[in-house]
């Protein structure tokens, strides 16, 4: 069967490495806008300690988390070593013996179905410290060692190599849905019709402009993330847990003193790929609230890229309505770094009529269309 893959960032990029590896046909079409998530995102794996309480958004992101080092295993296989992907921990900072002793029963409750979280330790303020030295000496922490890091930009690359490995084929382009009756029979892209059997939409924020030349209007919004890239001189960075403050916003770490900051968190309908000056105070004012070392770094620069979603903030995945051959996944949010790559392996189960482990009714996709 061919598809075609309609947006390469992590979720179109995974599907295209899946179905690939069965023997299947692909098509990747993605036209490189600027300011799209995942070549942004710097991710946390790390979805143990949430405060949300929708379970079936806490699914996707548990089975993502859990599913990133056999995924990562693979890829080694396939050559790929560059993935940015690293096993560091992370550390929750809390300010009081209650918080602390309050978020530990939360992880160790989440551990008795997560037991890949590792070991949960609650570290002082000197071993805090230790593990992450710009951090303030108020701070204790909670100590997830099965935590992980990954560049998202680096990891799509890694899966879009892979998929093309095992025989798919790249356009950058503009792709246009060309539908027959209620078929898709493939797209329109540079000048030329690309045919296939089935049209699988991973888009993200752009996903409504696509599906308006078919009269379908869903409603896929969109926030603007900016996320501050800093540089400690000299600084031996690279087995830096990751960092949770008390509030919505994270730090972690690269090798070679590079330190990541993010992310805004902004409503709008435009894409604004602009750095903005509010932006960038925001997210260093909280850093070095809890971070004082970090007033030492060299700011490098803020990337900015749009996380797309749908209603009720949980992620759609399944086939558009009126249309039997378009596969639809989107809204993946903040936490699409996570889930992203455990998505796509499903959704080509999908595509290729394999059972899936996902309960598609919790991510209808005609809820998000008009």
């Amino acid at each position: 069967m061919k598809h075609i893959i309609i947006g390469a960032g992590i979720l179109g990029a995974s599907t295209a490495y899946h179905l690939a590896k069965e023997g299947e046909e692909v098509v990747i079409i993605d036209r490189k806008d600027p300011g799209q998530a995942t070549q942004a995102g710097a991710g946390i794996v790390c979805p143990w300690l949430t405060n949300r309480s929708n379970e079936a958004w806490y699914r996707l992101v548990l089975e993502g988390a859990r599913y990133y080092p056999s995924l990562i295993k693979d890829l080694e296989l396939e050559g790929e070593t560059e993935t940015g992907y690293a096993n560091v921990g992370a550390i929750n900072i809390f300010d009081t013996e209650e918080k602390l002793n309050k978020k530990m029963e939360v992880a160790n409750k989440r551990k008795e179905e997560a037991p890949e979280m590792g070991e949960i330790t609650k570290l002082s303020s000197e071993e805090t410290k230790e593990l992450y030295p710009p951090v303030s000496d108020k701070y204790g922490s909670v100590h997830i060692s099965g935590a992980a890091r990954v560049n998202g930009e680096a990891v799509c690359k890694a899966l879009l190599r892979a998929a093309q490995k095992n025989g798919a084929v790249f356009i950058n382009g503009n792709a246009q849905l060309e539908a027959k009756g209620s078929e898709v029979k493939g797209v329109l892209v540079n000048g030329e019709k690309v045919y296939s059997d089935q049209v699988i939409v991973t888009n993200g924020a752009w996903g409504r402009e696509l599906f308006s030349s078919l009269d379908l209007y869903p409603k896929i919004s969109f926030e603007k993330a900016q996320i501050v890239h800093l540089k400690l001189p000299g600084a031996d960075t690279e087995h830096w847990p990751v960092m949770l403050p008390p509030f919505n916003h994270y730090m972690l770490a690269f090798g070679n003193g590079k330190v990541v900051i993010g992310a805004t968190k902004e409503k709008t309908n435009q894409f604004d790929t602009r750095v903005t000056m509010g932006a960038v105070h925001q997210l260093l004012n909280k850093a070095l609230k809890v971070a004082p070392g970090l007033a030492d770094a060299t700011y490098v620069r803020t990337k900015v890229g749009f996380r797309p979603f749908t209603p009720g903030s949980l992620p759609i995945i399944g086939y558009a309505p009126q249309y039997d051959n378009i596969l639809v996944a989107n809204g993946l949010g903040a936490s699409g770094l996570t889930s992203g790559p455990y998505i796509g392996s499903e959704l080509a189960k999908l595509a290729i009529g394999r059972k899936t482990n996902l309960h598609l009714p919790d991510y209808e996709v005609k809820n998000a269309f008009q």
